[in-house]
């Protein structure tokens, strides 16, 4: 629930705070603003309604669930994150997309949401600094991610915690490692999640 709720809210939050403290906007701008905020505040709640279906539900195959964005997911991740006004990086070969469709589908679902939720807390601390997503990987080698971002001249705040422990808690679950800290003038992100030589059919 954190994972899909709080990189949504973050967003709306950030677009109220521009038309709260952002005279300077033009008509035009304050309306587009308002829209993103409204647009963001409906998918939130859509978003938290399906959660919630999926826990109060007695049977997990009456669940109808939308599908849940993987690897190939993370370039429109990035595009409307950037769109949004928070500047991000997206580094990856080419090739990897190509590779990716010998990646388990649970494995590109956690590398997204450990993307989103990087990003979300990129936001949360260093609003206004450039972050850089880092992708690379292939069948028995693994996937690696990396997710870094200048730490706005003082020393990163890492909130109550809970982004960063369901991160870690996620990537330990799947069999990966995690780490995440301030390196230099940086704060990064690290997963690893093990990529099969071969997947066998379902």
């Amino acid at each position: 629930m954190h994972d899909v709720l709080a990189h949504r809210l973050s967003l709306v939050a950030m677009h109220a705070g521009a038309l709260a403290h952002r005279p300077d906007l033009s008509e035009d701008e304050r309306k587009e603003a308002a829209e993103v905020v409204r647009a963001g505040a409906h998918l939130a709640l859509d978003e938290l309604r399906e959660v919630l279906g999926v826990l109060r539900a007695d049977d997990r195959d009456e669940v109808s669930l939308s599908p849940q964005p993987g690897l190939s997911g993370i370039p429109s991740l990035v595009a409307e994150v950037t769109s949004s006004g928070q500047e991000v990086h997206l580094r990856a070969d080419p090739s990897l997309w190509l590779r990716s469709v010998s990646l388990p589908g649970s494995t590109g679902r956690h590398a997204y949401r450990l993307v989103q939720e990087a990003l979300t807390n990129a936001r949360r601390h260093a609003a206004l600094a450039a972050t850089t997503v880092e992708l690379d990987g292939r069948p028995g080698g693994g996937l690696s991610i990396q997710v870094s971002n200048p730490v706005p001249g003082r020393v990163f705040a890492s909130g109550d915690g809970r982004g960063l422990a369901g991160m870690k808690e996620r990537v330990q679950l799947a069999g990966g490692r995690f780490g995440a800290g301030q390196e230099g003038e940086r704060f990064v992100v690290r997963a690893w999640l093990p990529w099969p030589e071969q997947v066998e059919p379902a």
